[in-house]
């Protein structure tokens, strides 16, 4: 790469930072097939259920850069605040999704809270959403997220447990390391995890001949507020 084109990659991603609009939620919108009903008859019949409050939720996944130009890039946080679903401890499942077009794109908070240091401007968030939906998830072909857990261990507070993703059209199984709390009628779930993209058939956003980047590991974690729906 020239050095003028270098100067000029540089300028277009070294722009103020403004703070980035916040979709609206889903709207009750639910994947085909989801097994509300489920978790529904499972409250009739006196089973602990309890509903994910989206409000009080969030799905952080840390995106990282990589390519020989990595220094002119980003790293970049995207969160959900529109996870929803069920999470039944007594029966050591949960099912979660969330819509793919309602994520956000570098939050300043959840910038800090990663440690990030750049600054990336307006524009070059709006286009790292824009590349994300259109060109790696393909969100108007797969425009959710599942996530379902089933065999965790009934009452164990915090445990290691397989997690199956649906991405990209893709269902995988990845282990992640889950804390549960309960006070009452509110149950709080933290946890972490770490997926490849290309297990999901994604290949990783890049530019100038991969000079710059996306990692193809993600760090994900997850903070859910759940209430009982007895």
């Amino acid at each position: 790469m020239s050095r003028a084109a270098a100067v000029v990659v540089a300028a277009l991603l070294a722009a103020c930072a403004t703070e980035p609009s916040r979709p609206p939620p889903a709207g009750g919108r639910e994947p085909p097939r989801f097994p509300s009903a489920y978790y529904e008859d499972l409250a009739k019949h006196g089973q602990s259920v309890f509903r994910i409050d989206s409000g009080r939720s969030v799905i952080v996944i840390e995106v990282r850069r990589a390519g020989s130009l990595a220094h002119l890039g980003h790293d970049h946080v995207v969160a959900s605040h529109d996870a929803s679903g069920y999470i039944a401890p007594g029966e050591g499942r949960a099912d979660i999704y969330a819509a793919l077009d309602t994520l956000v794109v570098d939050e300043p908070e959840l910038r800090d809270a990663a440690g990030f240091e750049t600054h990336p401007s307006a524009s070059d968030i709006a286009a790292t959403r824009r590349n994300m939906l259109d060109k790696v998830l393909e969100s108007d072909r797969f425009p959710f997220v599942l996530v379902a857990v089933k065999g965790a261990a009934a009452g164990q507070a915090q445990q290691r447990i397989p997690v199956a993703i649906t991405l990209h059209g893709v269902t995988r199984s990845v282990d992640a390391l889950v804390a549960l709390h309960r006070s009452g009628d509110n149950l709080s779930v933290t946890g972490s995890l770490s997926i490849d993209q290309s297990q999901f058939g994604i290949v990783p956003y890049s530019i100038l001949g991969g000079a710059v980047a996306v990692q193809d590991r993600v760090d994900i974690r997850i903070r859910l507020v759940a209430h009982s729906l007895q």
